[in-house]
């Protein structure tokens, strides 16, 4: 599944859709395993979103917003 799913359409431009996009996508992938429901998906795309519009651009620090007190497996 793609972020583009959760952004209205003209809301952000192709280069922050990139950088929401690699952020969305490493997130899901670091919980992968765990079979996360949509509702979680739904809440990391929302996260990315909320950052991107307060002016996040780095996609480690989107991700790092995006997964912020969710329960991981440590390594």
């Amino acid at each position: 599944m793609a972020i583009r799913a959760y952004i209205e359409p003209a809301a952000f431009d192709p280069e922050t859709i990139t950088l929401m996009s690699e952020a969305f996508t490493a997130a899901v992938k670091e919980l992968q395993d765990r079979g996360q429901p949509q509702i979680v998906l739904e809440v990391i795309a929302e996260r990315i979103i909320v950052a991107v519009r307060t002016g996040e651009r780095d996609p480690v620090s989107l991700r790092a917003a995006a997964l912020a007190g969710l329960p991981r497996e440590e390594d």
